[in-house]
């Protein structure tokens, strides 16, 4: 097969030239898969985008409300504010993931991107963390002992592709 390969009219040649179209079908449905998801990705971080946007103007008019009702000394209102704004830097965190991707950068710096949204993710959950939320005391130990390996996790791979890697960003 490869012998017919080579002796098959200059044509094939040519398709092997940069820019051209691929040769085979399978590279032709290879080169539109890769198109297809990179428009997914697009689409993707657009949703992401609106997200954030609604966010934002939900937050702003949920301190309004809470402004005008008189409830926004209330720590519970306040909690709810910060759990909001901590979402909102998850779903930035998520669209700067699929960014990267879009972009194809680097793997460590995708990585990175994860293990922040991860911590901020955990954080957002210790602080709204209540144990009147648990049937007993002790799932709600076993709750907060969770969320505290897995902050320390984070952290602790934050610090190692730091120290560890060659990335100098």
């Amino acid at each position: 097969m490869s012998g017919g390969d080579q002796s098959s009219p200059p044509q094939n040649s040519s398709d092997s030239i940069e820019g051209e179209s691929p040769r085979s079908f399978a590279e032709r449905y290879s080169h539109l898969m890769s198109r297809f998801v990179h428009g997914v990705e697009l689409a993707a971080a657009t949703v992401f985008a609106l997200l954030f946007a609604i966010g934002v103007i939900d937050l702003v008019l949920q301190i309004l409300e809470s402004v005008r009702s008189g409830t926004i000394t209330d720590p519970l209102v306040v909690i709810s504010f910060i759990d909001t704004g901590l979402l909102l830097l998850i779903i930035v965190e998520v669209y700067q993931t699929v960014l990267a991707y879009v972009e194809q950068n680097n793997t460590r710096k995708i990585v990175r991107l994860v293990i922040y949204t991860g911590v901020i993710a955990m954080v957002r959950k210790a602080i709204i963390f209540r144990t009147g939320e648990y049937a007993t005391l002790e799932d709600a130990l076993l709750a907060a002992g969770s969320y505290a390996v897995i902050i320390f996790s984070l952290v602790a791979l934050l610090f190692v592709e730091r120290i560890y890697g060659d990335d100098p960003s």
